[in-house]
């Protein structure tokens, strides 16, 4: 990939390209689309949340919702490819770490056929950390949830 222009928007990004970035795999991989980004600045993505989804089978049988630790993971994923698409060139000697989550507020339910809309903001940036504000959206603008995640580059070995 080119290194990214600082200045300018980008698009989408497939799933396989995600799969590039991150070490998660089916079924923890949350992230379907990437929609635009802007380096250092700013990450949009798209999880379709579907009813073949395992969690749902015990979460909550009768009345399936999303868990909100999952939300949570899946804007910690975002986060951790904004990270990466701000670098000049992906290590892969890099693992991308979510090192922790303030403020954290659940707003509404993720029900099966919802598309969560999650907008990754960097607030801060510094040698291997990074700090971020997250929301996810459900497709009327409604607010499922939002949190200031924490991010560490780690070494994969």
């Amino acid at each position: 990939m080119n290194e990214p222009n600082p200045s300018s928007e980008h698009g989408p990004i497939d799933v396989r390209r995600i799969a590039q970035l991150l070490p998660h795999r089916f079924p923890f991989l949350l992230i379907d689309r990437v929609l635009s980004w802007e380096p250092g600045k700013r990450l949009t993505a798209i999880k379709n949340v579907s009813v073949n989804e395992p969690f749902f089978q015990g979460h909550f049988p009768g009345h399936p919702v999303m868990p909100g630790v999952l939300i949570i993971e899946a804007m910690a994923q975002v986060g951790a490819v904004a990270l990466f698409m701000s670098m000049p060139q992906k290590d892969d000697g890099v693992l991308p770490l979510f090192a922790g989550a303030n403020n954290v507020r659940f707003r509404h339910q993720v029900c099966p056929g919802d598309v969560l809309t999650i907008e990754t903001k960097i607030l801060q940036s510094w040698r291997n950390f990074g700090r971020a504000h997250s929301t996810a959206r459900l497709p009327d603008g409604v607010l499922a949830a939002e949190a200031e995640l924490l991010f560490a580059l780690g070494d994969a070995e």
